[in-house]
């Protein structure tokens, strides 16, 4: 009898520590998934807000302007800088990008593949982000024919979604200048996003290439696909 007691006394710690350790670990799911989207969402209303100053002061020699895409002696942005706000209509979700796809860069922002083309710039201007609730984790709601938005200093660009498909991690020739033909030559302005795949691993990634069918100066207001349509 008294071993069958201390028997059960141990079955009955380890049963409260394997509750205890369950208990912690979906605290830490949820914490990744909602705790955070508040540290994200302040980190891109900050982000915003620099992006604003930045837009509203003039450019110069010291201030180059580079949001409308590159010029032979403009010096690329810094790695972790504001560069454009994205937009994407169907989700009602927008974002400021950021230089770069470091784990510092993705932390709380969408990252520009350096190297990639700007926005509006022939070639492919490729974005990535995480998968998270801030971030691109509604990313497979989009479908081919939806609008993504990028607004840059000068101009609103207007993408259509053309492909929405899954890849390998090494699959890296989706965002090379004309995805699926690497070696071939732009002649189009793409966009192309990108995240894991599925949610809560990252054994795939998960693909939106778009083209862009218009363009406008930013005087000019936010594009039709922004604005409320009637009734709204």
């Amino acid at each position: 009898m008294a071993r069958g007691c201390v028997t059960s006394a141990r079955l009955g710690v380890l049963g409260e520590i394997l509750v205890t350790v369950s208990a912690v670990v979906l605290l830490f799911v949820a914490y990744e998934l909602w705790g955070t989207t508040a540290v994200t969402n302040g980190a891109q209303d900050d982000l915003d807000r620099r992006l604003a100053q930045q837009w509203s002061s003039p450019a110069g020699p010291d201030r180059p302007d580079t949001s409308a895409g590159p010029t032979p002696t403009a010096a690329p942005p810094a790695p972790g800088s504001a560069i454009a706000r994205l937009y994407l209509p169907a989700l009602e979700r927008r974002w400021v990008v950021v230089e770069g796809v470091s784990q510092r860069e993705l932390r709380h922002a969408p990252g520009h593949y350096p190297g990639t083309a700007a926005p509006g710039e022939i070639g492919n201007f490729s974005v990535a982000a995480h998968r998270t609730k801030a971030l691109f984790w509604r990313l497979d709601e989009v479908r081919v024919d939806d609008h993504v938005v990028v607004e840059t200093r000068q101009t609103w660009y207007v993408y259509r979604v053309t492909r929405v498909r899954v890849v390998k991690p090494n699959d890296v020739w989706v965002v090379a200048p004309v995805p699926d033909r690497s070696r071939s030559r732009p002649t189009t302005a793409m966009l192309t996003l990108t995240t894991c795949n599925p949610r809560f691993d990252n054994y795939e990634r998960l693909v939106v290439h778009a083209q862009l069918v218009h363009e406008q100066p930013s005087s000019a207001g936010p594009p039709a696909q922004l604005r409320p349509g009637p009734g709204a």
